[in-house]
Formats: C-alpha cells, sequence, structure tokens
C-alpha cells in the first residue's frame, strides 16, 4: 500500500485525501482510480467514492469533457432509459459503499452524514451526469457499470505507452 500511495502522490501532485485502496489499476499495474473515504481525518465531507489517478487517463477525460461531453452524456442519459437506470444503480451503489465505509473506519463527519447521500462524483441529484472523471472511475471499479463504461469507450487514447508513473514508485527493496 505504502508504493501505492507514493504513485497516486506522484500523479495527484499532491497527498491523496482520505484513500481507503485501490479500485483499478492500467495496463503497466499502476493505480488508475482510487477508493476514497467519504470523510477525512477531520470529519470533512469527501463523496467522489472513485476518484481517477491515472495522468494520461484524467487528460483523455478532461479533453472528452471540454468537448462537450456532460452535455451530450446529460442528454443521452435523459434519453435512454437503461442509462438513467445505470446512474441511478451506481449512486444507490455509491451511498451504500459510504456508509459501510464509514462504519468500517469509525469515521468523524461534520455534515452529520448529509454528504453520504449524494450519487456518483458528489451529485445531488442521483439521476445527474456531472463528472466524467467520477462515472469513468467508477466503471473501472465496478466493471458492470454501462454508462461509465460507455464513456470510457469514447476516450481516445486512455493509457501512456511509456509508463511514465513508474517515476513515482519508491525504489524496490534489494532482495536478501
Amino acid at each position: 500500500m505504502d508504493a501505492d500511495l507514493a504513485v497516486v502522490a506522484g500523479q495527484l501532485g499532491r497527498t491523496p485525501r482520505a484513500m481507503s485502496r485501490v479500485v483499478a489499476r492500467c495496463p503497466f499495474a499502476f493505480p488508475a482510480a482510487v477508493e476514497t473515504l467519504p470523510y477525512d481525518d477531520g470529519g470533512r465531507p469527501f463523496p467522489t467514492l472513485f476518484y481517477l489517478t491515472c495522468p494520461t487517463l484524467v487528460a483523455a477525460v478532461s479533453r472528452l469533457e471540454s468537448d462537450g461531453g456532460v452535455r451530450a452524456w446529460c442528454a443521452r442519459t435523459a434519453a435512454e432509459p437503461a442509462l438513467a437506470r445505470a446512474v441511478v444503480a451506481a449512486s444507490s451503489s455509491s451511498r451504500r459503499r459510504r456508509r459501510d465505509l464509514v462504519r468500517r473506519y469509525d469515521l468523524a463527519m461534520v455534515d452529520g452524514g448529509a454528504s453520504l447521500t449524494a450519487g456518483v462524483g458528489g451529485v445531488g441529484d442521483v439521476r445527474a451526469v456531472k463528472c466524467l472523471h467520477a462515472h469513468v472511475a467508477h466503471a473501472l471499479a465496478r466493471p458492470g457499470y454501462i454508462l461509465g463504461r460507455a464513456v470510457l469507450a469514447q476516450v481516445e487514447e486512455p493509457w501512456c505507452g511509456d509508463r511514465r508513473c513508474a517515476a513515482f514508485a519508491p525504489p524496490a527493496e534489494p532482495s536478501r
């Protein structure tokens, strides 16, 4: 876990906030998405359950968003009942998992648990599509999530070809 924390810190350019575990890895086995605790050590809410960390994937999803991706996926979700149901189911799953994490880690909550009702990416409307990064991260963590998989399928060149995250990994311990 320490090596993963070092890589994620390098990917993000900062210490990861309330990270519980790596939920998906890139083709080079480096962290690509992590699960975050719903509250940090101070009890402050962090309602994004699954968070993309791979810099190449983050940049690729950002390009999709800047090209009108959120608007397009909102329209598709409104028009396609299967996608709408998938978003609601993913939101329900996220809410359950956040509650489980609060119990498992006995987390303090300065908001009285209000953020535990948020949907994918922390949205208030559990049917909403706001952050494509959160939906892709959810799909990486939960491969059956059809909306996130469909978004990921639109992403051009999601992975690097040069193992760039190796630069963030701590040196291997010598064998004894």
